[in-house]
C-alpha cells in the first residue's frame, strides 16, 4: 500500500497526465499538416514560424518586463533554433512525401537517440525497469506496425521512401532540441527559454522563407528546395487553408509552451515515450471524426503503451526516492565528519557533548576519547 501510494504522487500524476496531453496537441498538429498536404499547400517553414512568432511576443515580453540578464549564453538559444527549426521543416515536409500514419510511427526513432544523449551529455543514468518500460512501449508500436503494414494509409504518399527519411532526420534533430531543452531548462529559466527560442526561431524561419542568402551560389540547389516564398505566393488563401495553418499555430504553441514543465519534471525520455500514445489518438479521431474501421491491434498496442509509461514512472520514481535517502544519508554522514574533525582539533569536552546531543559540527560523537 505504501509503494502505490508513493508510485501516484503528485509528480508522477502530472507527468503522465501532461504527456497525454501534449501528446494530444501533436496528433492535431499531424492532422493539419496532412490537411494542408492534401490541399497541395507546401509550406513547412511558414507553418512553424507563426508558432515562434507567438513565442517571442508572448515569452519575450515577459523577459522585457524582467529586466534581468541570460542565465544561458544567446549563442545557444540560437543555436537550439537553427536545429528545431530544421527538424519542424523535415517532419512537416515529409507528409507531402508519405502518410500521417508512416511519420508518426517513425519518429519513434527519437526515444534510442535521446536514451543515448542524455546518457552521454546529461551523465542520466537508466535503472532496469526504465529500459522494461521503454521496451513496452516499443513494443506497443511494433504492434501498431505490424497492423498497419497492409493498410491503404501506409501506402500513402508520392513518395514513401523520402518522406520516411526526412522523418528518420528530423526524429534524430528532435532527439538533440528534446535533450538541449531538458539542459536548459534546469539549468536557466523556462521563460527564458521560450522568449529566445522564439526570437531566434523566427528570425531563422524568416530567413529561410525569404531567401535572405541569394549570392551562396553552392549551396542555391538545396536552398530552392527549402525556402518558400514562390509556394506561400502560389497558396490560394481560402477558409480551409487558413484553419489548418492557424490550427497548426496554437497547437505547437501550447505544445513548445508546455514541454519545459515535463522536461524538468520527468526528462526528456518520459516526453518521447508519452508522445508514442499519439498514433493511437490518431487512430481514435480517426474511429470517431472520420468514421473509419480499424484493426484491434490499435487498442492492445496503446494498452501496451500505457502500460509502458507507468512502468517507466515508477522506475524514474523509485529512483529518485533513493536519491533523496542517499542525500539524507551522505549529508548525516558529513554532519559526524565535522563533528569528529571539530573535536579532534582542540574544542572542549562540554563544548563537543553539547554538538552531539544538537546534531552540529564541532564534537565528536564519542566524548571519552577526549
Amino acid at each position: 500500500m505504501g509503494s502505490c501510494e508513493r508510485f501516484w504522487s503528485k509528480n508522477t500524476l502530472i507527468s503522465l497526465g501532461l504527456g497525454q496531453f501534449l501528446s494530444l496537441l501533436i496528433t492535431s498538429t499531424g492532422f493539419s499538416s496532412s490537411e494542408l498536404a492534401r490541399k497541395g499547400i507546401n509550406a513547412p517553414t511558414s507553418q512553424s514560424f507563426s508558432n515562434y512568432v507567438l513565442l517571442a511576443i508572448i515569452y519575450g515580453g515577459i523577459l522585457i518586463y524582467r529586466r534581468t540578464k541570460l542565465k544561458a549564453k544567446w549563442y545557444y538559444y540560437l543555436m537550439l533554433a537553427l536545429v528545431d527549426v530544421e527538424a519542424n521543416f523535415l517532419v512537416v515536409k515529409a507528409y507531402q512525401y508519405t502518410s500521417l500514419t508512416s511519420v508518426m510511427l517513425l519518429d519513434c526513432w527519437t526515444i534510442p537517440c535521446v536514451i543515448f544523449l542524455t546518457w552521454f551529455f546529461l551523465k542520466t543514468k537508466y535503472r532496469l525497469k526504465k529500459f522494461a518500460g521503454v521496451a513496452v512501449c516499443v513494443a506497443g508500436l511494433v504492434v501498431v506496425i505490424f497492423s498497419d503494414v497492409h493498410a491503404s494509409d501506409r501506402a500513402g504518399g508520392s513518395s514513401p521512401v523520402k518522406g520516411d527519411l526526412l522523418v528518420i532526420a528530423g526524429s534524430m534533430l528532435y532527439a538533440i532540441t528534446n535533450v538541449s531543452e531538458e539542459f536548459l531548462v534546469k539549468n536557466a529559466d523556462r521563460v527564458e527559454l521560450m522568449g529566445m527560442l522564439g526570437l531566434f526561431g523566427a528570425i531563422v524561419s524568416a530567413c529561410q522563407i525569404n531567401h535572405l542568402f541569394p549570392r551562396l551560389h553552392f549551396l542555391h540547389s538545396f536552398l530552392r528546395s527549402i525556402l518558400e516564398r514562390q509556394e506561400l505566393s502560389s497558396i490560394h488563401w481560402s477558409a480551409g487553408a487558413v484553419l489548418p495553418f492557424v490550427g497548426f499555430a496554437a497547437a505547437m504553441f501550447l505544445f513548445y509552451s508546455s514541454v519545459p514543465i515535463l522536461l524538468k519534471i520527468s526528462g526528456a525520455t518520459m516526453l518521447n515515450l508519452s508522445l508514442l500514445t499519439s498514433d493511437m489518438w490518431a487512430v481514435l479521431i480517426r474511429i470517431f471524426a472520420y468514421h473509419e474501421k480499424v484493426d484491434w491491434m490499435y487498442f492492445v498496442a496503446f494498452v501496451a503503451v500505457a502500460v509502458g509509461l507507468i512502468i517507466y514512472s515508477w522506475g524514474a520514481k523509485e529512483e529518485d526516492g533513493l536519491k533523496t535517502l542517499v542525500g539524507q544519508n551522505g549529508s548525516e554522514q558529513s554532519k559526524e565528519r565535522d563533528v569528529e574533525e571539530a573535536c579532534e582539533s582542540g574544542q572542549s569536552v562540554g563544548s563537543c557533548s553539547k554538538a552531539v546531543a544538537d546534531g552540529k559540527p564541532g564534537s565528536s560523537s564519542s566524548t571519552t576519547k577526549i
